[in-house]
């Protein structure tokens, strides 16, 4: 970058070096932003966009790209509205600064919850617009016409009377000297040249991913840094009751060996000294507080309670009234294992800790929480804690903790040496599968009955771990004890049902659990369609048909069930070649999703899924070839996770590490995906989770129609 860029930068604009800031203000207690009464908020010294003399336009990307495409998504929506060549368009994370950068949703900088996209379409365009406008009103200024005769196109303004053009890093520094209007004109959709097509082409982070030039926290080096493994208590709970470091200090590379929160942290100079010393650690542990139960007696204890009411999460009409006065009445039990996250990239982070400030570099989900926990462990100011965020390989939620136990962590090891020594913390993939932040082991009781063709009572009890209850979010996501993300899709139906109940029982565990990709969607999905359509065969309804009849309120989610049904020309369950199809929708992160499975069932009883149709309402598809790619990733996670995954814990102990027996999906059996994106003018919701949850109800409910029992436990191929 010149010294002539428009450079819409936060230090810069404020040292009037020639550069502009464009954005909007954010509140800075963490409550949600409010728009002033007239008008957008006013401008302030947020950087969102950034302008070269060489043409080139930087996007400043508030969240992390892990994969899931706001990286290029953002920059599409500032990109549409500046006007820009597409080509000459890059992004960049931006700092952890939450006053800056803060999630619009959710009140901090933090990815999560699908809502990139949702949060920043308006922040982003409105960027744009302004940076347009600038360099418009300098050019005009300098050419000596009005601003409106300026035309501008892929990056090159334009005055046709005068026939003089330009792109836009002459002006940059011109631009960045004229003051900022309060209000821009946003583009009718109607103009759009590069939201809801796939003219942007390329993914801004593939190129760089494809060649290795990406740089992810284990790419992290520096002179004289040390890596970091920690010894951790085998049993969730567990804590260090002595240690002796003696044969771990004998390994060559070994230089140090220290007591930090959560075990015992072994310093090497590179990761096979640092994996070797750690073996060679002598750790006894207090089990006391520890987690000693297996899977099959936590899952015999939750169906167990299930017999019983919880407290109620929604209520409508009379349940057990309804259930009890007669007709077909059906029961069924649903058991959802702990699920690890399993990120291609397990946790890691570096770190310098100078006795004064902090930078530290890792992908961190969520910064203002990552940022505050760094600074109180070391004792000094948020604002001396800097931290990039880089790419990460995956997340599906584990780089998102309220306590932040790894920035914690990676604070800890660093203020255990002396000052100015870098090091990298690095979680080994067994320390990850092992380390718990599950999707939590949860189980739903179902009860229902069928009267006169129709659906005349849905009871749904639902017991596991809350995540939320004892978090930071405990006041704001649990108040009363009620964790809606435990039976968010469950006690919200899509389906219109007078007498209703879904209440919960809350589990209490030493085992760390948390968000899991589409979090409560994950299981109350399953559990509500699989539900749902085992109760409309015995209405004796065609399962699209009879889901339809009671979608008069939920006319979205009937549209995108329309749409699958046409994309895969439903005529029914049944099927030829030994296949049948099953469906399922779902509503997650306020976007619709149906799908429909097309399933045979092999020589050794499991299922084979063929084909997979999806159609999805997100509302404004920013980039639909994202949106495609989001449907398929999700499809695969969900499909690898429904027929194989599971941690399940013996005597407190995960019997399970590595790839090798926490199985994924395979290459060969991934399905032919087939999406369909529902046209739609409501404002973009997300798209990174809501591909998971019909999935695996779908698959179900295609083995029920082959003759199969749906499978009530998951996976469905249990060993």
């Amino acid at each position: 970058m010149g010294s002539h860029d428009l450079r819409l930068s936060r230090r810069d604009a404020l040292k009037g070096a020639g550069a502009l800031v464009i954005g909007l203000s954010l509140p800075i207690a963490g409550a949600k932003a409010q728009q002033a009464p007239k008008g957008p908020p006013p401008i302030h010294p947020n950087a969102f966009v950034r302008i070269g003399a060489d043409d080139s336009v930087t996007v400043i990307v508030k969240h992390i790209e892990f994969g899931q495409g706001p990286y290029t998504g953002l920059a599409t929506l500032a990109a549409e509205e500046l006007d820009a060549d597409w080509s000459k368009v890059r992004a960049e994370s931006a700092p952890a600064n939450a006053k800056l950068y803060a999630n619009l949703q959710l009140g901090a900088q933090l990815t999560g919850g699908s809502s990139a996209i949702a949060n920043s379409y308006d922040q982003m365009r409105r960027a744009g617009a302004m940076a347009r406008a600038l360099l418009v009103e300098a050019a005009a200024t300098e050419w000596k016409v009005p601003p409106a005769e300026i035309d501008v196109k892929k990056g090159v303004m334009s005055h046709a009377a005068s026939g003089r053009s330009s792109g836009f890093g002459p002006f940059a520094a011109a631009a960045a000297k004229l003051p900022m209007p309060r209000q821009v004109k946003l583009k009718d959709p109607s103009a759009f040249t590069l939201i809801g097509t796939d003219q942007a082409g390329r993914k801004l982070d593939s190129a760089d991913k494809v060649t290795g030039r990406a740089k992810f926290t284990i790419d992290q080096n520096a002179p004289d840094m040390l890596t970091v493994l920690v010894a951790r208590s085998p049993r969730f709970g567990g804590s260090v009751k002595s240690f002796d470091a003696a044969e771990a200090l004998k390994i060559k590379g070994v230089v140090a060996v220290k007591q930090v929160s959560s075990g015992i942290a072994v310093y090497a100079r590179g990761m096979w000294p640092a994996i070797k010393g750690r073996k060679a650690l002598r750790v006894e542990w207090d089990d006391s507080a520890a987690e000693m139960r297996g899977s099959e007696d936590m899952i015999a204890a939750y169906l167990e309670q299930t017999r019983k009411p919880g407290a109620v999460h929604r209520k409508a009409g009379n349940a057990d009234a309804a259930i009890a006065a007669g007709g077909t009445v059906i029961e069924a039990d649903y058991v959802f294992p702990y699920l690890a996250h399993a990120p291609m990239e397990p946790l890691d982070g570096f770190i310098i800790w100078d006795g004064t400030t902090a930078r530290a570099r890792f992908g961190s989900q969520g910064q203002t929480f990552d940022q505050g926990a760094i600074a109180k462990v070391l004792g000094i100011a948020t604002d001396k804690v800097d931290i990039e965020t880089l790419y990460a390989g995956g997340s599906f939620g584990r780089r998102a903790t309220p306590t932040s136990h790894l920035a914690v962590e990676l604070a800890e090891v660093a203020r255990a040496m002396p000052p100015g020594t870098p090091v990298k913390l690095v979680w080994t993939r067994e320390d990850d599968i092992h380390g718990g932040y599950y999707r939590p082991l949860i189980v739903h009781r179902l009860r229902g009955a069928v009267k006169d063709g129709k659906i005349s009572g849905w009871s749904n009890t639902i017991m596991g771990q809350s995540f939320m209850i004892g978090s930071p979010f405990e006041a704001m996501a649990a108040p009363n004890g009620i964790d809606a993300s435990m039976s968010e899709g469950a006690s919200q139906l899509l389906y219109e049902i007078a007498d209703f109940q879904c209440d919960a029982h809350v589990a209490k565990s030493p085992v760390p659990t948390l968000w899991w990709r589409s979090v409560g969607h994950t299981h109350t999905g399953y559990a509500v369609e699989c539900f749902v359509d085992q109760l409309l065969i015995a209405a004796g309804k065609d399962p699209v048909a009879g889901r339809l009849a009671m979608m008069g309120k939920s006319p979205r989610a009937a549209a995108v069930l329309k749409a699958v049904a046409e994309l895969a020309r439903w005529k029914g369950p049944g099927g030829a070649n030994g296949r049948a199809r099953g469906v399922a929708v779902v509503e997650s992160f306020n976007s619709f999703v149906a799908q429909i499975a097309e399933v045979s069932i092999d020589d050794n009883g499991q299922p084979k899924v063929h084909k997979v149709w999806a159609a999805v309402d997100c509302g404004v598809a920013v980039n639909p070839d994202v949106i495609r790619a989001q449907l398929e990733g999700g499809i695969g996670y969900a499909l690898g996770h429904a027929l194989y995954a599971e941690v399940p814990l013996a005597e407190g102990l995960p019997t399970v590490s590595n790839f090798n027996d926490y199985r994924s999906l395979r290459i060969n059996e991934m399905p032919e995906i087939e999406v369909a994106i529902v046209k739609s003018a409501e404002p973009p919701t997300g798209i990174g989770e809501p591909g998971v949850p019909p999935l695996a109800p779908a698959v179900a409910n295609a083995m029920a129609a082959l003759g199969h029992k749906r499978p009530s436990r998951l996976p469905m191929v249990r060993a």
